[in-house]
């Protein structure tokens, strides 16, 4: 039976956390309320990789975290307290960036006739013919000719092996071209030696012998067989030898030494150039990846190559310690990363869960092995239904959570403030649409052209369809995949393999791009869509090339989607920030209640056990740093002055260049919104703090910079505008040269962030009771105002937190009134406590209650009286048992000073909650004041009032007694 968590925790392992440091945090975890850590990628990785997601083997623990006794010490930690570990798994890439991915470096030297050669999404016949049976590896940092006579590239030997040196980079040198240099030189050092030598003998012999090695062109088994077998020995006996004769050492270090040639006399680089181009690779400048690369890549990483997991040898190798860390209950769920990019997902998912149903102990659940997905969901898009899954990560949960405390009211005035400050701007939706057609230009056009070659074929085969030229086809592709509504679909083959949602979404993707392009024929669009919609069967070189049209199709949209819009127009787009994030669509200026209850009761009816995320390791800001910009979308106006001023202010630090103004309006106004959400809750008291925060401030607005690409860029940085930007930043964080600005800036962000912090106890409490497994980032049990990474990855201080848990057992034990208690960590709630100390009660009660939470009805609440549309309220029923939250929203316009605590009958008025409760005076306890409350009758419902629920707590979890 699958274990279904009751919550999670998130912990990044790198070489600053390891196994040994997860193990010693286990208990404090366990005593905070967490019953399941969920873990990033920890099998072997990239070296020195911060982040585990480019692994380069799936068969091993990654050596950088630990040992395997170290991690058996953290599993035991675990299973010691009854928790469980989710498993965060990479199908779709492998890391190429190092020689110690073996299967990479196996492909590399033997092409085709490698047995790895079908593992990696590789395309031996490109379009370009000199790539014919070879992979582009766009690694140089200068075109090929420079690095090769700059004696850049150096062939170094290795034990029986050829290898070639870039740098921190390896490359293997197939055998059989070693004969290319160790044939170089060869009469004269017969000549010195004799022909009759032993070693002589020897090393003419090995000669011969890499001459006959199979060729890497030939696939067949046997001779795959007969290459890999001849060439270990070969490289034995030529290792035996280098090692036993000073003569033939010398010898191979001197013709090593004349391929490597001499700075300043090109010929003398002759023999390095024709062994490279005898190689399965072929050197290239980083810079033509995006038009020639021939590998399929995650997104448009070259670094990371994708795999081919619908291979069934692909899937068995790439599983087994997985699988038999499941098996022996080391692990108990996993979380498949980016599930767009491979090729059938809902086959792979289901492959696993067959694979559980086989291999671990049967259960009452839909499924034997917990498994959620990374998926970002579009507005109004589900998961596909025959998915075997508990559910996703919870983008879509977080967009919804951090939409109702948006004020869809103001969107026309917050639309203002923006336009008054940097001008004109385009509408999102257009913004996004020309940011994928950017990405399919200069980083995906490879892949572009691809995928219109296989239609060129493809219509060439139908004399309706013939007469489209290569290039009409390829750009009806690129406008169909920019105006595509969501990430990709999931068609397959079979006359079943079409959902009627990927229907609708092909449809309304074709139908609007035609409608943006309508003096390109009409009938180019519909073949394409006509092909996208018609059922793929395997029915000779029509059917497998029809198969591949659609299936490659798929495969490309999701990451043109997400680097044109979550990683460019995201950092364009600056009308309010907090909209800016995974999963979310800033055009949704905020969610009115009803939508909100409707997608919970939905989410409890269809996926209750889907993790409900506020922060994870790739959102763009922390979730207490959304919560502030939010405060903003309630007051526009008040915001659009403090802005203007602050220009007026700041102006005198902004520099004159060739791109005008730097920086640009637009950044200007995303980078004082980024101060607000950012700024310390306890102040920048000291230069240290002081430092430390500019250069996270440099840092994050360097990145958004280049990531936008309006400006500067990673692939063609302006270090004028980046350095603009820096002492514009450094300008107006100087306490001495800024003073008038920082006393302007201080006074309204403190009292936004006192909003702030309504917003956010009300977020982790909405997380912890609404349908759903809590799931929380590491470290963000305290105030989280963390960036995008890098920032959100810095080292957590898990001391702190157990000194502070420590604090509140203390406290529990001590007897102290608990409504004292909280009242003490709401006057001090800069320091975070009060929202740890939310996760502690709300836990632990919801552990105590399992049942009710991960099955109990979803009740929306009625809320009557003035003040109605600043709360947010719903019950969760089971059997006999009944709790209610209740949460403030938009408390601007009826809370004049954030200060005020508690919140009593001046803000709430005869505001009250219809509860779920028939007898009149039934009773309801706060589980975090411990205060008894009675409900009063209104006709035959039961009213609780808001001015005694938030007596002393701004957010209220009750319990119904009785």
């Amino acid at each position: 039976m699958a274990k279904i968590p009751v919550s999670t925790y998130r912990l990044q392992f790198n070489r600053a956390f390891r196994f040994k440091d997860a193990a010693e945090v286990t208990g404090y975890l366990s005593d905070l309320g967490i019953t399941d850590v969920y873990c990033s990628p920890y099998l072997a990785s990239v070296p020195g990789s911060a982040h585990g997601y480019d692994i380069v083997d799936p068969g091993r623990l990654n050596p950088e975290l630990g040992s395997e006794e170290e991690f058996g010490h953290f599993v035991r930690a675990l299973q010691e307290r009854g928790m469980g570990q989710i498993m965060d798994v990479v199908a779709n890439h492998m890391g190429i960036n190092s020689e110690i991915n073996r299967w990479w470096q196996d492909v590399l030297e033997n092409g085709p006739g490698s047995p790895f050669a079908a593992y990696f999404d590789i395309d031996w016949t490109p379009l370009k013919p000199e790539l014919q049976d070879k992979v582009l590896l766009p690694i140089l940092g200068a075109p090929y000719g420079r690095v090769l006579e700059a004696k850049e590239l150096q062939l170094q030997y290795d034990e029986g092996r050829i290898v070639l040196a870039y740098y921190s980079h390896r490359f293997p040198i197939a055998p059989e071209t070693c004969s290319l240099l160790l044939t170089n030189g060869l009469d004269a050092f017969l000549q010195q030696e004799g022909t009759e030598a032993p070693h002589v003998v020897e090393l003419q012999s090995i000669l011969t012998a890499l001459t006959h090695l199979p060729s890497r062109h030939i696939t067949q088994p046997d001779a795959v067989t007969e290459r890999y077998r001849e060439k270990t020995v070969i490289r034995r006996r030529l290792a035996t030898l280098v090692e036993t004769h000073a003569a033939v050492r010398a010898y191979v270090a001197a013709s090593l030494e004349r391929a490597n040639g001499t700075v300043g006399v090109p010929s003398s680089f002759d023999l390095l150039h024709r062994l490279l181009e005898a190689q399965a690779y072929r050197l290239a400048h980083w810079r033509v990846a995006a038009e020639e690369v021939n590998y399929r890549r995650f997104f448009d990483v070259n670094e990371l190559a994708a795999l081919r997991m619908e291979l069934p040898a692909v899937f068995e190798r790439s599983h087994r310690l997985i699988f038999d860390l499941l098996q022996s209950g080391t692990v108990t769920g996993l979380r498949i990363d980016h599930v767009d990019g491979l090729y059938d997902p809902a086959d792979y998912l289901q492959r696993l869960q067959d694979w559980a149903a086989s291999a671990l102990a049967p259960g009452s659940g839909p499924w034997p092995l917990y498994l959620v997905v990374e998926k970002i969901l579009g507005t109004n898009e589900e998961l596909p239904a025959p998915w075997p899954v508990y559910g996703t990560t919870g983008y879509e949960f977080l967009s919804l959570i951090n939409g109702l405390f948006v004020d869809r009211n103001n969107e026309r005035a917050m639309d203002q403030a923006y336009a008054r400050f940097v001008g004109e701007e385009q509408p999102f939706d257009e913004l996004a649409y020309a940011c994928k057609r950017l990405i399919m230009k200069v980083s995906m056009v490879s892949e572009l052209n691809v995928l219109g070659h296989q239609l060129n074929r493809l219509s060439e085969r139908d004399r309706g369809s013939r007469d489209f030229t290569l290039n009409s086809l390829i750009d009806v592709l690129r406008e169909i995949i920019a105006c595509f509504p969501v990430y990709r679909t999931y068609i397959r083959p079979g006359e079943d393999g079409l959902l009627d949602r990927d229907r609708t979404f092909i449809w309304q993707a074709v139908a609007k791009a035609k409608r943006r392009n309508p003096a390109v024929s009409g009938l180019v669009f519909d073949f394409v869509r006509d092909l996208l919609l018609t059922p793929i069967t395997a029915d000779g070189a029509g059917g497998d090339e029809h198969r591949a049209f659609v299936m490659k199709f798929q495969q490309l949209t999701s990451p043109v989607t997400a680097k044109g819009v979550e990683d460019t127009a995201f950092y364009r787009y600056h009308r309010l920030l907090s909209l800016n994030e995974v999963g979310g669509d800033p055009q949704q200026f905020g969610l009115f209640p009803p939508l909100v209850h409707q997608q919970f009761k939905t989410r409890q009816g269809k996926t209750p056990h889907a993790l409900s995320a506020t922060a994870t390791h790739d959102t763009k800001r922390g979730e207490d740093l959304r919560t502030r910009l939010s405060v903003l979308s309630e007051i526009p106006k008040e915001w659009q002055q403090q802005t203007l001023r602050w220009r007026k202010l700041n102006r005198k630090w902004k520099a004159n260049g060739e791109q005008g103004v730097m920086p640009a309006a637009g950044d200007e106004y995303a980078l004082y919104q980024t101060l607000v959400g950012a700024w310390p809750a306890t102040g920048l008291e000291d230069q240290r703090e002081r430092e430390e925060f500019r250069e996270r401030i440099h840092g994050y607005m360097v990145k958004a910079l280049r990531e936008a690409k309006s400006r500067t860029s990673w692939v063609n940085p302006d270090a004028e505008y980046e350095d603009a930007m820096s002492r514009f930043i450094s300008a107006i964080l100087d306490p001495v040269r800024a003073s008038d600005f920082l006393a302007d800036f201080a006074a309204f962000q403190h009292r936004v962030s006192a909003y702030g912090v309504y917003y956010s106890l009300a977020q982790v409490l909405l997380k912890m009771t609404a349908p759903g497994v809590p799931d929380f980032y590491q470290g963000s049990e305290l105030w989280d105002f963390s960036l995008v990474d890098p920032d959100n990855r810095r080292p957590v201080d898990f001391n702190l937190r157990r000194a502070i848990l420590e604090e509140f057992r203390m406290q529990e034990t001590a007897g102290a009134p608990q409504a004292r208690f909280l009242e003490h960590l709401l006057v001090n709630r800069s320091d975070g406590r009060i929202k740890m100390w939310l996760i502690l009660q709300t836990l632990h009660f919801r552990r105590r209650h399992e049942p009710l939470f991960a099955a109990g009805e979803y009740v929306p609440l009625t809320v009557a009286g003035p003040r109605r549309e600043h709360l947010f309220a719903f019950a969760r029923l089971h059997n006999d048992m009944a709790t209610v939250t209740v949460v403030p929203r938009l408390l601007t316009a009826i809370l004049s000073d954030p200060s005020q605590l508690p919140l009593g009958e001046t803000v709430w008025a005869e505001t009250g909650i219809t509860v779920p409760s028939w007898k009149p005076g039934s009773t309801y306890r706060h589980v975090l004041t411990g205060a008894r409350l009675r409900t009063v009758s209104d006709g035959d419902r039961q009213i609780l009032l808001a001015a005694e629920v938030f007596e002393s707590c701004p957010i209220a979890l009750l319990e119904r007694e009785g």
